[in-house]
């Protein structure tokens, strides 16, 4: 299905807009960099915690996406089987993301979990040139960088406890798991509506996330309000909240940049950690986090460098801004 021309996007924020946008990025970075300390504190299984922040996210979105977008999911079960199996797909990706990160942040530290799992762009890259792309210098100069930083970051943890090596791969499966259910989603989204694609990919990650839960033995209910406080957290803020503010932010400022803006998740999250759960950042690990940071920067800025921006407005479009 063939998208409409992009329309140019700002680089910069217009100053009738700027406080309007300057607080929605401050709101949405809050609201992503919140994700790993919620997890953290969260007293539950680490699947279980995923299914629910899942589950209730297809709770919020599927009475509208079932009154606004039922012809196409009618369209999409009984003639479009190709893109309906991307978003099955996605779906299984994004558990597979969920089932390795989340458990992460239990394992290491909420920094090196949260900065390990950012290295999905540069997966992306990987998987860009598994497909025939081509990459820039800067991109190539950044996954540099950044496996240098994960080296670095990943090394602290060896004086520490296997534990905590068992939590920062688990974190990087995590990214490599990110990226490809973004490579799949973009595959779907040709032709799937945000809202449809959203409801099937979440509902599927729900699913299997639940199936997993069971064959691990591991309960579902029966925690404490504290628990539960924590993973409607983490549907209102990084499920919802967050990532929706980001989108309305890419009305207004370059994709680029917003990318950007999403890397300070990494010292937000750290941050929150700190003040809230206690948790210091081992001085070991912090070049190699800053390291990591900058590589993954770069492979954002070099990957969409003098690409057209598509207009987040246009029908069925959406830029992915993370699945934390």
């Amino acid at each position: 299905m063939p998208h409409p021309p992009p329309t140019p996007v700002p680089s910069r924020i217009s100053a009738s807009l700027g406080l309007r946008t300057v607080g929605a990025v401050i709101v949405a970075v809050v609201a992503v960099s919140s994700a790993a300390p919620l997890i953290a504190f969260a007293a539950a299984p680490a699947l279980v915690v995923a299914f629910w922040r899942n589950a209730l996210a297809v709770g919020a979105l599927g009475a509208f996406a079932a009154v606004r977008r039922r012809a196409e999911f009618v369209t999409l079960l009984r003639s479009d089987p190709r893109h309906l199996r991307y978003c099955v797909l996605a779906g299984a990706a994004l558990a597979a993301h969920f089932g390795t990160w989340t458990p992460s942040v239990h394992l290491t530290s909420v920094a090196a979990a949260t900065a390990l799992v950012a290295t999905q762009p540069v997966w992306q890259g990987m998987i860009a040139v598994r497909q025939g792309r081509s990459l820039s210098a800067a991109t190539w100069v950044g996954i540099a960088v950044t496996v240098v930083g994960a080296v670095l970051a990943t090394g602290a943890d060896f004086g520490v406890s296997g534990r905590a090596v068992l939590g920062d791969l688990l974190a990087l499966i995590g990214g490599l798991a990110g990226a490809v259910y973004t490579a799949l989603g973009e595959q779907a989204r040709v032709a799937v509506s945000t809202t449809v694609y959203t409801t099937i990919c979440y509902g599927v990650c729900a699913l299997l996330l639940a199936v997993a839960a069971v064959a691990f033995g591991l309960p579902m209910v029966g925690f404490e309000p504290t628990t539960w406080a924590a993973i409607l957290g983490l549907v209102v803020g990084a499920q919802l909240l967050g990532h929706s503010l980001f989108n309305y932010v890419l009305r207004r400022v370059a994709a680029t940049t917003v990318s950007v803006l999403l890397l300070l998740e990494v010292p937000g999250a750290a941050l929150i950690a700190w003040v809230w759960l206690g948790q210091a950042p081992r001085p070991a690990a912090l070049p190699g986090l800053a390291l990591l940071v900058i590589g993954v920067a770069v492979v954002v800025l070099g990957s969409t460098r003098g690409r057209p921006t598509p207009d987040p407005r246009s029908a069925g479009s959406s830029v992915d801004t993370g699945c934390r």
